[in-house]
Parts: C-alpha cells; sequence; structure tokens
C-alpha cells in the first residue's frame, strides 16, 4: 500500500479515509496554533486572553475535524494531551547526563546565603577588594524533579530523576501538563533536554481532595505526594484528572555549539531562552549581586512565602556566569556553584487532645499525638509524631497540654514541646502497653534502645507486609515474583492473613489480581513449591527474628541442628552458639516463646517446607571454633568462597575488617589495607599454603 506523508508529518493511508480538502488543513492548522496560543497564555502567562468557553468551542472544533479527517492528526495536537494508553509499568531511563543534587545550607538564617558567598569567593581566588559575585536567585519547589526531551522540536521523552543516573518513563503523564509544550518553536536546538519541577498548585490541591473526599477516597497528605503520585501512575487519563503544574530551571543535554546548537554565557540568559521556547520560569527568579542581595532574596520570599500559589521549601542560589561554573565544577557530585538555602521549619501551636500507639511494618510501637487540627505549612495536621516514651518524658508533654507542633517540608509532623503553662488539673503520664495493640503479643524494649517493638512478628498483621516480604527475599526462601506491589494486592486483598497462607494460594486467586494474569500466577505457585525445599539457615534467616541475620541463622543452624533444638534452647544455651550475646539470645528466645509464632512455625512446616538434616560437629571437628579469621587479596588456587567454607567448616569466623581480636590474616595477590593493618597489628598472616597446611594439621587429610 502507498504511504504518503502530509504537511503535518503523519502517516496518511488515502485507502482508508477521506482526503481533507486544503481549506480544511488550513482550519485545522489555525485552530491549533490559536489553541496552543490561548493555553500558553493561560498556563504558562497566567494571563488568560478569552474565556474558558471560547477556548472550550475551538477544541471541540478541532476534535470533529481530526475525527473526521484522522490523517491529519499529529501527537502534538491540542486533543493529543492523552493518549490513554495504559502501561504494564513505568520503564527506566538511564539520563545521559546525570540528574544531580545540590548541597544545601544547614545554616537556615542570614549565614547560609553569606557562608556560600564566601565558598565561592574563594574557589575562585577573589579577595576583599575584587568584585561581587553575580548570581541567579530561584524559589525551591516542593515538587519532583523531571527531564524533558526533545528531539527536533518534539517532545520525545520525560524522566524522573530516580538515583540521578537511572529514572522512569512518564512521558505518557506529563504530556497531560498543559504547561509543558510539545513542539518547541523553529529556533529551538535540534537536541533539547530541559530540566524542571513537576508540581501542584494549592488550588488545585484543595479541590482535588475536595473531590477525593466526595467519592470515598483517600484524601493526599499535601501537594507534593499528589503531584509525585499522579506522575507515577501508569494510566494516563488518572494523571489528567489531576491537575499539575511545571517551572523550568536548567538543562541536561543539548546540541553542542560546534554542531551548531545554542550559545549562553550566563544561567539568567539560558532562562529566559526556555521562556521564549514557551517554557514557564519562576517569576521570581533574579539577578543578586554578592552575598547582600542573596541575603534580601532570601528574606524577601520567605515574607510572601505564604501567599504564593504554591508551595516552596526554600531558595536556590547558582553563580550565573557559566563560565565560572565550569571552573568551579564539582564535589562529590554537587555542583560547587549552585546551594539549596532553605527556610526553618514551620511550627504553630495546638491542642494535645490524646495520645495513640501505631505499630510500624518492623513492629516498632510509635506514640503518635491526636492535635486539635491546625494548618502547618500549607498543610492540615491532626496528627503528630511523639517518636518514643522517652522522648515524650523529655518534652514533658500530656493530654491536654497546648503544643508547638512543626513540620519541614516532607517531614512527618512532631510534636516540639509544650507551651509553657500551668495545668488545670493532674494529668498522668503516658505509658507504653505491655500487649501490641494490633495482635496481642508481648511488647518489650531491649536494654539500650529508645523504641518498643511488638514480639509477634509472623503473627502481627501491622508487620505482616514486611514479614512476607522478608520471608521471600532471595537470600531467604527465594520466592521469585512475590514483590511489593503483590504482597500489597494480598495483603490488602485479604488473601493472605499470615505466612502459611501463602502455600494456600490457588490458580484463581492469583489470575484475578491486578497485572497477574494466568502465566504470572502459575510461574508464582511454581516458585512457591521450589521454596519449601531449603536450608534450616535460610529457614530461620526467612523468619525475620530481630538481630538473626544470615551468619547468625546458619551459626544457629550448625550449633543446634534442628529447630526443635533451637525452639526448646533457653538463653544461656544461646549464648553457646558463637557470636550471640545477650540481647541476640533474648531477642530469638522471646521470638520463639510467643505461641503465635510457634503456630506459624508448625503450620509452615505442615505445608511442606523441609530441609535437609544439619550434621552437629562435634567440637574435635571444628579446631578452628572461637577464631576470628580474615581473607584478603587473591589466592593462587581457592576462591574467597571456597576459603571461606572450608575456614567456617574448621569453626572460624571469617570476618571482613581487621582488629586486635583477629587470630590471623590470610592474604593473597594483591592484598591492600588489611595486610598493612594486619602488620601494624602484629596480627599472623598466612598464605594460601600455609592456610591449607593449617587445615590439614587440624582436620586431617580430605578423603578424597
Amino acid at each position: 500500500m502507498m504511504q504518503n506523508f502530509d504537511l503535518f508529518g503523519t502517516e496518511n493511508l488515502t485507502d482508508s479515509a477521506p482526503k481533507a480538502p486544503k481549506s480544511v488543513v488550513a482550519k485545522v492548522q489555525a485552530l491549533r496554533t490559536q489553541l496552543l496560543q490561548w493555553a500558553h497564555e493561560y498556563y504558562v502567562q497566567d494571563a488568560p486572553s478569552v474565556p474558558d468557553g471560547t477556548y472550550d468551542q475551538a477544541l471541540h472544533e478541532l476534535q470533529a475535524l481530526e475525527q473526521l479527517y484522522p490523517q491529519l492528526i499529529t501527537p502534538e495536537s491540542p486533543t493529543q494531551r492523552v493518549i490513554g494508553a495504559v502501561l504494564d509499568g513505568l520503564a527506566p531511563v538511564r539520563h545521559a547526563v546525570p540528574m544531580l543534587s545540590i548541597r544545601t545550607e544547614t545554616d537556615n538564617t542570614a549565614a547560609g546565603a553569606q557562608a556560600f558567598d564566601a565558598r565561592v569567593r574563594r574557589e575562585l581566588g577573589l579577595g576583599e577588594g575584587d568584585a561581587l559575585v553575580e548570581y541567579v536567585a530561584e524559589p525551591k519547589f516542593d515538587g519532583l524533579a523531571m527531564s524533558l526531551r526533545y528531539e527536533n522540536g518534539k517532545l520525545v521523552q520525560a524522566a524522573t530523576r530516580g538515583d540521578g543516573e537511572v529514572g522512569e518513563d512518564v512521558t505518557h503523564n506529563i504530556r497531560t501538563i498543559r504547561q509543558i509544550p510539545l513542539q518547541l518553536p523553529p529556533d529551538a536546538p535540534p537536541l533539547l533536554e530541559v530540566r524542571g519541577e513537576v508540581y501542584m498548585r494549592r488550588a488545585d490541591f484543595d479541590a482535588l481532595n475536595a473531590r477525593q473526599l466526595a467519592a470515598g477516597a483517600k484524601l493526599f497528605a499535601n501537594p507534593r505526594n499528589a503531584a509525585a503520585g499522579s506522575v507515577r501512575q501508569l494510566d494516563s487519563h488518572i494523571a489528567m484528572q489531576r491537575p499539575l503544574s511545571f517551572f523550568a530551571y536548567g538543562l541536561g543535554s543539548v546540541t553542542p555549539v560546534q554542531e551548531g546548537g545554542p550559545r549562553w554565557s550566563s544561567h539568567f540568559a539560558l532562562l529566559q531562552q526556555l521562556k521564549s521556547w514557551g517554557f514557564p520560569v519562576a517569576s521570581q527568579a533574579c539577578i543578586a549581586q554578592g552575598a547582600q542581595e542573596l541575603v534580601a532574596f532570601h528574606e524577601r520570599l520567605g515574607q510572601e512565602r505564604a501567599q504564593l500559589p504554591y508551595d516552596i521549601d526554600g531558595v536556590v542560589y547558582k553563580v550565573n556566569r557559566l563560565d565560572l561554573q565550569q571552573q568551579l565544577g564539582f564535589v562529590t557530585r554537587e555542583p560547587r556553584w549552585a546551594v539549596a538555602h532553605k527556610y526553618p521549619a514551620e511550627e504553630m501551636s495546638t491542642v494535645l487532645l490524646g495520645m495513640d500507639v501505631q505499630v510500624g511494618r518492623t513492629g516498632k510501637l510509635t506514640p503518635v499525638a491526636r492535635l486539635e487540627p491546625v494548618g502547618v505549612g500549607g498543610v492540615m495536621v491532626t496528627n503528630a509524631t511523639l517518636h518514643n516514651l522517652f522522648e515524650i518524658r523529655k518534652k514533658g508533654v500530656r493530654v491536654g497540654d497546648t503544643v508547638i507542633v512543626r513540620r519541614a517540608g516532607d517531614v512527618i509532623p512532631e510534636v516540639v514541646g509544650r507551651v509553657p503553662g500551668a495545668r488545670a488539673g493532674y494529668v498522668p503520664n503516658f505509658r507504653m502497653p505491655r500487649q501490641c495493640p494490633v495482635c496481642g503479643s508481648l511488647v518489650e524494649r531491649e536494654k539500650g534502645e529508645a523504641n518498643h517493638r511488638c514480639t509477634g512478628g509472623l503473627f502481627c498483621s501491622a508487620q505482616r507486609k514486611e514479614a512476607l516480604l522478608h520471608f521471600a527475599s532471595r537470600r531467604a526462601l527465594d520466592i521469585e515474583g512475590l514483590g511489593d506491589k503483590l504482597v500489597e494486592q494480598l495483603v490488602d486483598g485479604g488473601h493472605i492473613q499470615s505466612l502459611p497462607d501463602l502455600y494456600r494460594l490457588q490458580l484463581p486467586q492469583l489470575a484475578g489480581l491486578e497485572r497477574m494474569g494466568e502465566k504470572s500466577a502459575l510461574n508464582l505457585l511454581a516458585a512457591l513449591q521450589r521454596s519449601k525445599a531449603t536450608t534450616l539457615a535460610r529457614f530461620i534467616f526467612a523468619l525475620g527474628i530481630r538481630h538473626v541475620g544470615e551468619a547468625t541463622a546458619r551459626d544457629l543452624a550448625r550449633h543446634f541442628g534442628s529447630l526443635e533444638a533451637i525452639m526448646a534452647a533457653d538463653e544461656e544455651a544461646l549464648l553457646q552458639v558463637p557470636d550471640v550475646g545477650p540481647v541476640v539470645a533474648h531477642s530469638i528466645h522471646s521470638f520463639l516463646a510467643q505461641p503465635h509464632n510457634r503456630e506459624v512455625l508448625e503450620q509452615l512446616r505442615a505445608a511442606g517446607i523441609h530441609w535437609p538434616d544439619v550434621e552437629v560437629p562435634q567440637a574435635s571437628a571444628q579446631p578452628l571454633l572461637g577464631q576470628t579469621v580474615v581473607l584478603t587479596g587473591t589466592l593462587p588456587t581457592l576462591g574467597r568462597d571456597q576459603a571461606k567454607a572450608m575456614l567456617e567448616a574448621a569453626g572460624a569466623k571469617v570476618a571482613g575488617s581487621v582488629s586486635k581480636k583477629t587470630s590471623f590474616v590470610v592474604a593473597g595477590a594483591e592484598a591492600g589495607s588489611k595486610l598493612e593493618k594486619a602488620q601494624t597489628l602484629g596480627v599472623p598472616v598466612l598464605d594460601e599454603a600455609a592456610l591449607l597446611e593449617l587445615l590439614v594439621a587440624a582436620v586431617g587429610p580430605s578423603s578424597s
């Protein structure tokens, strides 16, 4: 079939649709131009020239023409803001230029700006008599960093910051943001990566939460969380219903000057260029000469902060001249030429109505203050953390007190302390419960620890998701395919009440879950079946007993030989295991003493989880028992894991660092600092031959 391309660059299958007359083509082009201009006035300049009804009428006319002549539709058309695809997942995007973070000044007073200016001047070699450094001062938006990649003027990809090296592809959602141009003017370079912040205006956030409330849906905590959650939706229709905004503040990749790309001498000139290409740039961004004007900007914007239509948590200073930015360079992946200068945490006073206790995913009990609602930093706060019992005692707060509540950015609100004043009468001190408020298991606080914890790790519903994820992890029972999202669905949907329920899952039950399907369900069931055959050490580790890592689990399995023997051991017996001290022994004993946990263990065994018998070595078979050995360098014939296994079989503990307690070091080729430290401390050093000789002398020759 012959394929033609229309003037908009889209494929035109002339066999399947009527050809658009020239008058229609011209009308479509005029409508698009007009709609894009109106959208720019409304969303970017905040100065609409026509009422909403006029815009909507023109948009409907364009939609009708494109429906009649689909060959005229282009990705850049105002009608194509939402493509409508629901993705299986967000694809990773490797940033061509890393999205680095900038340093935050620790001092949020005027001294912070002065310290930054002094650092810059020192790095540039400027003295007291030299000219002031010119900066650009901008608001620090409380949103989500975003990279927009344009090729030949068209938006081809949008990605989150991620870890700075790799982000997530969110192009389908970013296309819904009307402040972001889909097509750039002809003078834009062939490659342009614009960086900025996706955020939600306060009015839009309030309207969104009002809709959520009316629908009986979950309310969002603050505008930043709402924006971040919207950007990461797999369905672009959801993002379209949550109004997002954008500010541009910099560049990533761009066509080089030698290949015809743009040349700027300053950061401020770059911002003005971005503005001319249709990107919104913060109106507050300005040039500041020296530290004094930075301080003035910080103070001025701090006073205006509450009246801004969006949240900021500070300001950003950047050296304006790009050649000086290049001269200053980077330190530890942070630019020397830029800094974030935050505002002090916002505080308000309110009445403490009561104190509740929440149980976290790891069993930690956190006292939470119930407050008379108060607005702090643009968010209505009704609850705030009290951290732990010792913090409550330290701050001296009791129910009925007027307290100070602090919130800084995304940080969970906290109670700072009480407003001085006499209480009306006696109010008892808060006490932590002796039993978990969720599952009824014993609550304990380890000596030297500030936090209280629930001991019902395998039974407590508050810890269910964390217990499942740990149980399924690679070094535990290695249940492939059982990740965060699936665990969320299984627990929230009521499919799993405790660990043994994993092995009761059925194909129809799994296949009916979101983004699961029959093939994925079969794969998970197969992985669950495989996980039943394990080792005692892996099983112990999978239980998630506090302080019991892989090494301790292995030591317990070797020492006792069976799960029954471990469960029957008292703390004194547990202390006989290498490297198990009083804290670890108490944690193991408390965990296994809980009837709930014992019941779960019995059910897991009944579900078919099994392991081969563990031969308990006799003391005579472990001649290196109690000795600590460090391996360093490359051994001639033995691999690191092989040498480690041989030493552990002889009873030795293989450590990662050298200390005075190290019994000896085994050194191979290219041994480094560990060998030097051993020599400094006078720790014996063996080569591979000496190690093998020692093992043969201690254990006897191999039967092979």
